[in-house]
């Protein structure tokens, strides 16, 4: 099984899906049973038990029954992407996808994106090169509104598109790549590649968002044709998941969906690899990178094909561990980069082997291409390690459980893998595969596909730095858009409804009621006392033969010196490179060899080791985490490593508008005298000073701090205390008190600052004030009172600068977590050229938010928020959350349940007061990061004429 990336209407998202492939459900007569006929279940040690029939109309329906959770989920997948467009119509697929959930004729519009969030659900949708999937998961109440609005939208959605509503989504999607691609660093990385991979008019030689010219110059008749051409239920899975009745399931499936067009028949596309003659190396001056890349891009094979394990395994192999022998070359000896990555990527038509290095500051990448080159030498000589292999397998059993650990999870997977591989129970298929791939597999893979084969060189170099580009390169064409201000063409709305004549069905189409409300029930949480005074909380789950862990302890980046901040995050990353016995790639083989996965980190208040484990290997992965625990390995050359890293680290992140506008943010509000104000992870200046000596000071100060212990899984409370005895022993009792610090005076409320980042095709907006901390009384009132302004894609935020406007991808506000004094913050990133609106339009609804708030608000939030409880307990990490936070802020084991009644108990009145009180717009500082050239005047006239310029850092430009 591999991870799939994927463009969907919300965010980039890994998908575990072994879809993208050649296998079509139309040509396997086994997988497509006759209309109206039922497959036997699936079966195999570990099975994915479903049902799956195929109507009439040709859809393919899977049936999973999974009643640990009062929830069901829906996927759709299409098997038509990016692959599936022409040259000078590119990004349809997508776009469409974005299109499919405005209207449909007998759903009203806008519901798909408000409503669904407003039932207690969650819904999105994504496009690839080889598909577009559409997915929800709801409480069992609202299946048949689903069943409903997913019909309607496959089937009844093409009529009530208007050209006021193609023009609004063009500029969301516009959105979507200028934050995605054109704002961000090495955003232009899959362009570049693509367009010298393949050749032109080759289906993958363009992005699955496309080009802006070829969307900006859509019609309403080009999105009708690509949906004639592709859209119909003969072309999609429809997978239904969770709490259900297999009879009755059916029944309704047919009902809702029997009467969908059937659609074109869609024939498979044949294989396309591509070949090249020669190498060829090109270079890209990137406007906002601050460290060169290099990617080396060869042609692999197409998904499915008998290479492709071996491929997959290979990738591994060469950069997937601390043993491989490309971290060896690139990082370890040459110190060149913080790490290295190879992977490879097949689809439905062709593949790509990847590798990928983004190298430190000012490192010339010929000097990585000879580190890379000097590393395949060494490969060839001395083979596959033995125990890498063994590590990769192992790993894979822990993958293929957690991919369907959740019903969502089981859908997405089985949806995608019936309809490209004609069967919902793949990923099994696709574990085994890997586990068959030998040694000499391994070899053969890098011979035929590697050794010596031309490739696409690409270096992406900071803007200036051209110098640090591969010799001989080529510069690269990227089309960049010019954003203008006063552009009429995109102050766009949704316009009037269409006007058509319904598709006529025997069926009332009308919104179906409401279910049985389920009934919330926060699982089960047992509680031990261990030596040394340290709490032990835990969940028994037995759904899978998994277990989640973590050792939360307090401290983290509260207690670094300001001088010397970044050593908690420092001490972590070392945490992480091996222990007294082991070298690093000693520790990750030993950790990869039993399947599991262990990562220290570090946060404001805590330092964390979280583990996943198989349960049959509970006890052996607790024991090599009180080995990190309890013997880091403190080798000066392991701290220059991780050092510099993290020095690479905090330079990158000065490549990003909305890290810059979040740091900077938090300086204003708290200043650079509190730990809140400045760096989790530390400046270049507070690292650099950091000595190993103060990361030894700050592990004894670790184990005499106060530690808690939580566990959700298939194991039992008798087999986790006799386990983590063993870990509890290894601290020293400590008070447990946190230092105090000062919070700076809010001399910036009301103020607005800019900060300049140069031809940003975005502004990243922050617009907030200090709040309170989560254990205060009011804290729970005041995130349910934020709920309707900025709770996701439904809130009023999003919905009026996206849905409305177009000006955005996205805007919510929350408040942030912790014990201290917090944060109230609404973000965005909206079109340069509409900076200044949309902070008028974000003044004046956080300014009437509290006396616009009505009953009918009051109902909505508190449907939405107790619903969407019943989906909150599902995953092992969520459970393991649950724990936190009973441990963390001392709530009681059925806080959830209590809260509720808090909620309920809240009157129009008090969500009113709730707002005046802690959402004062007058007291809000705001913070704009864009192009200074164009958005500096606009915003000045937003201020009034006061608006104080910043540097990146969040220093006040003279």
């Amino acid at each position: 099984m591999k991870f799939k990336s994927f463009l969907y209407a919300g965010t980039f998202l890994l998908l575990a899906s072994c879809t993208d492939g050649a296998a079509n459900k139309q040509g396997d007569t086994q997988a497509g049973a006759a209309p109206g006929t039922t497959e036997p279940a699936a079966t195999s040690e570990f099975a994915l038990p479903y049902e799956k029939f195929t109507m009439e109309n040709g859809l393919e329906v899977i049936l999973h029954v999974d009643k640990s959770d009062p929830i069901v989920a829906f996927t759709t997948v299409i098997h038509a992407g990016s692959n599936r467009e022409k040259k000078g119509r590119t990004g349809f697929a997508h776009f469409f996808e974005h299109m499919a959930f405005n209207d449909s004729e007998n759903v009203p519009r806008g519901w798909n994106r408000k409503a669904i969030p407003d039932w207690g659900g969650a819904r999105n949708g994504g496009t690839w090169s080889d598909g577009t999937i559409y997915y929800e998961v709801v409480p069992k109440d609202a299946f048949d509104k689903i069943l409903w609005i997913d019909s309607d939208r496959l089937g009844y959605m093409l009529n009530t598109v208007t050209n006021a509503a193609l023009e609004r989504e063009k500029q969301v999607v516009k959105n979507e790549k200028r934050q995605r691609v054109d704002n961000a660093p090495y955003g232009y990385s899959q362009e570049v590649i693509r367009k010298a991979l393949y050749p032109e008019g080759h289906p993958y030689s363009w992005t699955v968002i496309g080009a802006l010219p070829d969307l900006q110059a859509a019609t309403l008749e080009d999105l009708k044709e690509f949906y004639q051409q592709v859209y119909g239920a003969g072309n999609a899975t429809l997978a239904i998941v969770g709490d259900i009745d297999i009879a009755e399931t059916k029944a309704k499936v047919q009902q809702w969906f029997g009467e969908i067009r059937r659609g074109p028949d869609v024939q498979p596309l044949p294989p396309m690899p591509v070949s090249l003659a020669q190498s060829q190396a090109l270079y890209f001056e990137d406007n906002f990178a601050k460290l060169p890349e290099l990617r080396i891009t060869f042609p692999s094979v197409e998904t499915y094909h008998a290479d492709e394990q071996a491929l997959n395994v290979l990738a591994q192999i060469l950069a997937g561990s601390k043993n491989s022998v490309l971290y060896r070359h690139v990082v370890a000896q040459e110190k060149l980069a913080p790490g290295v990555r190879s992977f490879n990527n097949s689809m439905e038509l062709a593949g790509e082997f990847v590798f990928r290095v983004r190298a430190n500051v000012g490192i010339d990448l010929d000097a990585v291409h000879a580190a890379i080159e000097a590393a395949f030498d060494q490969f060839e000589r001395d083979g596959v390690d033995a125990k890498d292999l063994q590590r990769i397998k192992a790993e894979q059993e822990t993958i293929l459980y957690s991919n369907v650990s959740t019903i969502l999870g089981k859908a997405n997977q089985m949806a995608s893998d019936n309809e490209f591989a004609g069967d919902p129970a793949y990923a099994i298929k696709s574990a085994k595969l890997l586990d068959a791939v030998t040694a000499a597999d391994v070899m053969a893979a890098y011979q035929t596909y590697i050794k010596g084969k031309p490739s696409i060189i690409t270096s992406f170099v900071p803007k200036g730095q051209v110098d640090l580009a591969i010799e001989g390169s080529t510069q690269a064409s990227v089309w960049i858009e010019e954003v203008k201000t006063n552009v009429a063409s995109e102050e766009v709305s949704q316009g009037a409804e269409a006007s058509y004549e319904k598709t006529p069905s025997k069926y009332d189409r009308s919104e179906p009621d409401f279910g049985e409300l389920p009934l919330l029930k926060m699982p089960a949480i047992w509680e031990a006392s261990l030596s040394n005074g340290l709490s032990l909380l835990g969940i028994e789950n037995d759904e899978t033969p998994l277990v989640n862990f973590d050792i939360t302890i307090d401290g983290g980046a509260w207690l670094d010196p300001l001088a010397k901040k970044g050593t908690a995050s420092l001490l972590a990353r070392l945490m992480n490179e091996g222990t007294a016995t082991k070298t690093a790639a000693e520790l990750e083989q030993a950790i990869g060899l039993l399947g599991s996965g262990i990562q220290v980190s570090a946060d404001a208040e805590e330092i964390t080791i979280s583990v996943t484990s198989l349960a049959k290997n509970f006890e052996a992965s607790v024991g090599l985490v009180g080995e990190i625990l309890s013997q880091p390995r403190w080798e000066e050359a392991d701290f220059d490593r991780v050092k510099s890293a993290a020095l690479t680290a905090i330079k990158g992140r000065e490549a990003n508008p909305n890290s810059i506008a979040r740091l900077s943010f938090t300086k204003l509000i708290y200043g650079d005298q509190h730990p809140s104000g400045t760096p989790q992870s530390g400046s270049s200046q507070t690292v650099t000073g950091i000595t190993l000596e103060d990361l030894q000071a700050a592990h004894n100060t670790l184990l005499g701090a106060k530690a808690r212990l939580h566990i959700a899984g298939d194991v039992s409370q008798a087999r986790a205390i006799a386990a983590f005895d063993q870990l509890a022993a290894m601290f020293t009792p400590g008070t447990g008190q946190m230092p105090a610090y000062e919070i700076a005076e809010q001399d910036n409320a009301g103020k607005v600052f800019f900060i300049d980042v140069p031809d940003s095709k975005q502004s990243a907006v922050y617009i907030g004030q200090l709040s309170l901390a989560s254990t205060d009384a009011d804290a729970n009132k005041l995130n349910f009172t934020n709920e309707k302004l900025g709770g996701g894609i439904s809130g009023d935020l999003a919905q009026t600068l996206r849905i409305e406007k177009g000006y955005t991808y996205g805007a919510v506000s929350f408040i942030t977590t912790g014990k201290s004094p917090q944060t109230f913050v609404a973000i965005t990133s909206v079109r340069a050229n509409a900076t200044k609106a949309s902070l008028e339009i974000m003044r004046d609804m956080i300014a009437n938010y509290g006396k616009d708030f009505t009953d009918a608000d009051v109902i909505t939030t508190q449907q939405k928020l107790i619903k969407e409880n019943t989906r909150a307990f599902e995953s092992l990490g969520a459970k393991l959350g649950i724990l936190h936070t009973v441990s963390k802020y001392g709530k009681s084991k059925k806080y959830v349940e209590e809260e509720q009644q808090e909620l309920v108990a809240m009157q129009v009145d008090d969500f009113k007061a709730i707002a005046d009180k802690y959402l004062d717009e007058s007291q809000m500082t705001y913070l704009i990061v864009g192009d200074k050239a164009t958005q500096f005047e606009p915003v000045k006239e937003f201020a009034g004429g006061e608006v104080t310029e910043l540097d990146i850092y969040g220093n006040v430009v003279d």
